[in-house]
């Protein structure tokens, strides 16, 4: 799908091209006999009660490459898309004592071509805030390591339910609206890993 939108994009702006220059050729050829301007004008109504407390995801997919490889250990890294959290509820509407948090939990990666799977644990993340407001009352939550990186008995990688991001009390941000975040992504797996392309879904949800 992104080729074909790409795609899309690329016609529509040799499209618009080719009008600008044709537009050209006849106002070189015409008299102007007049003009005119046209104001637009929208009245955006404040939004009624109750409002909402929402998450969107910039995309739906993202790609890990290869990058930080060692000898015994190979790594893929990328991004997270972009998470933002909107709350259009009034002071009155939250509940005393509230906080809204983001967690994600990721699948096993599953090969295309019956390679052996690779443990959530392989996935480790590094939450950054992208905007979190001005009242320091948003905070990122903390760098998840891998198996690759500690031991087997520590419960390291996307495998439960980690902190994205988090208000610490709902109704003393409300007033900002919006916050972002978004996370570094990182697979770590030994160097005999089987080649081929694997896929695992990470999981985002938001909980108040």
């Amino acid at each position: 799908m992104k080729h074909i939108r790409n795609t899309a994009r690329g016609c529509a702006i040799g499209l618009g091209a080719l009008m600008l220059v044709g537009v050209a050729g006849i106002a070189a050829a015409e008299e102007n006999h007049g003009s005119g301007e046209v104001d637009v004008q929208v009245a955006i109504p404040a939004i009624e009660e109750p409002g909402v407390l929402a998450m969107t995801v910039a995309s739906g997919s993202t790609a890990l490459v290869e990058d930080g490889s060692t000898d015994t250990v190979r790594q893929f890294t990328g991004e997270l898309p972009t998470v933002t959290v909107t709350d259009t509820r009034s002071a009155e509407e939250i509940p005393d004592d509230a906080s809204w948090y983001v967690i994600g939990t990721s699948s096993d990666f599953v090969g295309d071509a019956g390679q052996p799977v690779i443990g959530a644990g392989h996935l480790g993340w590094a939450p950054h805030l992208v905007d979190g407001g001005e009242s320091g009352l948003v905070m990122e939550g903390e760098r998840v390591d891998t198996v690759m990186d500690a031991s087997a008995d520590d419960p390291f990688g996307l495998v439960d339910q980690e902190l994205l991001a988090m208000a610490w009390d709902s109704e003393d941000v409300a007033a900002e609206g919006q916050w972002t975040a978004n996370a570094d992504l990182f697979l770590r797996t030994p160097a005999t890993v089987a080649p081929g392309n694997y896929t695992a879904t990470v999981t985002l949800s938001l909980f108040e």
